[in-house]
C-alpha cells in the first residue's frame, strides 16, 4: 500500500506544479501602472501657422503662435508670456490678416521693457510688422509707421526688416523711379528709431 500511496502524492505534486506554472505563465510581461502616463499624441502637421519660442532671459520667454484654417493669410495669432521666476503668466489674441514669417523681440527704446515684433507678409511681396510692447503686466500695441507717399512712388514690395547693432532697418530695391540719382533696381535702406512708443524714420545714404 505504501508505494501506491507514494504515487498519489507525487500525482498530486506534479499537478500542483502543473497549476501553478500554468497561473505565472498568464501573468509573464510588464506590468502596468495606473498612473502611467500614456504616450504623447503626435501633433498633425500644420496645426499651427506658425510657432516661435523666444527667451528674453532665463525664466521669461514669450511664445508666439499663429493659427487659422483655410486661407493662410486670415486667422490670428496669440502672444503667451512666462515668467516663472514671478510665476506670471500672460496672453494676448490678436486677429491677423498676412502670413507671419517671422518674430523677435528687442527693446529699441531703451527702457527696460521688452517689444515684440511680429513680421507679417501682408500681400505677396509687402511686409509689415506688428510691434506690442510688454509693460506693468499687460502687452500694448504700437502702431508701426506705413511709407511715405513719395516712398510709395518708388516702393514694389520684396523688403527686408534687418537687426544691425540693436537698430531696426528695412531695405527695398526701388521702382518706377523718375529720379537719375535714384535708379531702378537700386536699393533704398530706412532707419526705425523708438521713443516714447512712438516710431520715427530716417532714410539712409548709401
Amino acid at each position: 500500500m505504501k508505494p501506491c500511496h507514494d504515487i498519489l502524492q507525487q500525482s498530486a505534486l506534479i499537478v500542483g506544479l502543473l497549476f501553478l506554472f500554468a497561473c505565472t505563465g498568464k501573468e509573464a510581461g510588464p506590468a502596468k501602472n495606473v498612473g502611467e502616463s500614456k504616450p504623447a499624441v503626435k501633433q498633425a502637421a500644420g496645426q499651427f501657422a506658425f510657432y516661435k519660442d523666444i527667451e528674453v532671459k532665463p525664466g521669461l520667454n514669450f511664445e508666439v503662435v499663429g493659427w487659422g484654417k483655410g486661407v493662410d493669410s486670415i486667422g490670428g495669432y496669440l502672444l503667451l508670456m512666462s515668467d516663472s521666476a514671478r510665476s506670471s503668466y500672460k496672453s494676448l489674441s490678436v486677429e491677423r490678416n498676412g502670413i507671419i514669417t517671422d518674430a523677435w523681440n528687442m527693446d529699441l527704446d531703451n527702457d527696460g521693457n521688452p517689444e515684440l515684433y511680429i513680421e507679417l507678409l501682408s500681400k505677396k511681396t509687402v511686409k509689415d510688422l506688428n510691434v506690442y510692447e510688454y509693460s506693468n503686466g499687460s502687452f500694448n500695441k504700437i502702431g508701426f509707421p506705413a511709407l511715405s507717399s513719395r516712398a510709395k512712388k518708388t516702393y514694389g514690395g520684396n523688403d527686408k526688416f534687418m537687426i544691425k547693432n540693436g537698430e531696426l532697418f528695412r531695405s527695398y530695391p526701388i521702382v518706377n523711379s523718375t529720379d537719375t540719382a535714384q535708379q531702378n533696381g537700386t536699393e533704398k535702406m530706412l532707419l526705425y528709431r523708438l521713443r516714447g512708443n512712438s516710431f520715427s524714420i530716417d532714410e539712409i545714404t548709401k
